[in-house]
């Protein structure tokens, strides 16, 4: 009887390992769809200038009422929270549309910030925050022993 060799099956795995990926990338999509508000979160962009953050969010159909932003240590925190009904009546029927569409997104941000130094506005539902960087200590401060 001839022995196997652990790396004989290597091909029928790399064949099993590729149908899998293949097979999640058609039920998640490819990554790079748009985003909707059913998603749940907004894509941001996140830059780093010399004295501050800039975060800008994508939030299509939200007005800035609906939006709650905060930040508490060292996160940039943006809600979203939109409800519309429209009623139309006509000849023996009425018809009602509601919606109500709630989104969020918490971002870790990459160095210590100034809470106090912070600014945002709302232009054709793009959210632009500019967080202020806080003053890093540069020489530091030596601790005697006792």
């Amino acid at each position: 009887m001839a022995r196997k060799l652990p790396l004989d099956n290597m091909e029928s795995w790399f064949d099993q390992m590729s149908r899998q990926f293949e097979e999640a990338a058609e039920r998640w999509g490819a990554g790079f769809e748009p985003w909707t508000p059913e998603m749940g979160s907004p894509r941001v962009d996140v830059v780093d200038e010399d004295d501050a953050f800039v975060v800008t969010a994508d939030l299509p159909g939200f007005d800035k009422d609906d939006l709650e932003v905060y930040i508490t240590d060292q996160t940039l925190a943006i809600e979203a929270d939109h409800s519309h009904e429209a009623e139309e009546t006509d000849v023996d029927y009425v018809r009602r549309e509601r919606s109500h569409r709630s989104v969020s997104r918490r971002i870790r941000l990459p160095g210590s910030v100034d809470e106090e130094d912070v600014s945002a506005s709302m232009d054709n539902g793009v959210l632009t925050v500019r967080i202020g960087r806080a003053d890093t200590i540069s020489g530091g401060h030596q601790i005697d022993i006792e």
